[in-house]
């Protein structure tokens, strides 16, 4: 997935796999990603900053985005729903690590903090989803 046209903000991409919790991959999990916009605000209206995508055949996802914004009473965080084959669907939200918002936050676990990169004009980002 990526980026689109005419979004401002810290460019990231974020990668990762989703696994068994015997480390075998999982293929064509259905990712579906969303966001607030670098100033907190999400698209109520259309779906700017929102998408899905499958899984590769070793369980991997790539999506381009922006850094979220803040917004009162929240750390900065994406929304994602994980939908693996004969499963129930999980929804979750991955965190950013070294946000002074996220002790605050009563949706904020540590467990689901990203692993974040500062590159050259953007930021890496990745999170294994291990499913039972």
């Amino acid at each position: 997935m990526s980026i689109e046209p005419a979004i401002v903000g810290t460019r990231i991409i974020l990668s990762g796999q989703v696994l068994y919790s015997n480390c075998q991959p999982i293929t064509r999990t259905l990712l579906d990603f969303w966001h607030a916009d670098d100033a907190g605000e999400y698209d109520t209206v259309g779906y700017r900053l929102r998408g899905h995508q499958f899984t590769d055949s070793k369980g991997c996802y790539f999506l381009e985005t922006i850094v979220p914004g803040i917004y009162p009473g929240r750390t900065r965080h994406f929304h994602v729903k994980v939908k693996v084959p004969n499963r129930p669907i999980l929804t979750t939200q991955l965190y950013f690590p070294g946000e002074r918002r996220n002790r605050g936050d009563r949706f904020f676990m540590p467990e689901l903090l990203m692993t974040v990169r500062d590159r050259i004009h953007t930021k890496k980002a990745t999170f294994n989803f291990v499913v039972a």
